[in-house]
């Protein structure tokens, strides 16, 4: 058996990834990466760089991608808990403009595989959330997109019950609309 489970998500390319984690009354052990491993499950992505953030409950970030340097992602989270969204933005593919959601937490130790051509954005649910993640391509200020996390045609159902304040960056409360972005 892998150290790996890759999950569907009913969108071509995107997975979720679970790892096996090895417990006992000291604590757990678990590889978050192995190439072969990740090859063998049919993701060749070579990472060049990892990020790191913190941020507070009700932090909303996203939904961004890169426009002429896509990055494909593998995301996850080692303190605290968010709601992780991927919105395909792949030209020609059959599912253009969905996205799918998945809750990455500490606890249950889910990873996010986002290939190229997707818009990525997280909601913090925990009082704090650190979130982590390899890139494929380095970031390039000047090429970065965005959509609205409040898109009607996206209609991404984030679990905002689960906080009592929103809190947007500048830049992220004045993104376009999936249809705008296209015109």
């Amino acid at each position: 058996m892998g150290k790996f489970i890759k999950k569907e998500t009913g969108i071509e390319g995107l997975f979720v990834i679970e790892p096996t984690v090895y417990s006992d009354e000291r604590g757990y052990f678990m590889e978050t990466y192995v190439k072969k491993d990740f090859v063998e499950l049919g993701i060749d992505t070579e990472f060049v760089q990892d990020n790191q953030s913190k941020s507070k409950k009700g932090v909303l970030r996203g939904l961004h991608y890169q426009i002429d340097y896509p990055q494909s992602k593998l995301v996850r989270v080692i303190s605290g808990e968010v709601y992780d969204v991927a919105v395909d933005l792949r030209e020609g593919s059959e599912t253009y403009g969905k996205y799918f959601g998945e809750i990455l937490s500490a606890e249950n130790k889910k990873q996010f595989f986002i290939p190229k051509g997707f818009a990525h954005g997280f909601l913090v649910l925990s009082d704090e959330a650190e979130f982590v993640y390899k890139v494929d391509d380095f970031y390039h200020p000047n090429d970065e997109g965005g959509i609205i996390y409040n898109d009607e045609t996206i209609n991404i159902d984030w679990p905002l019950d689960r906080v009592e304040n929103l809190i947007l960056s500048e830049k992220d409360q004045k993104w376009p609309t999936l249809n705008e972005r296209n015109k």
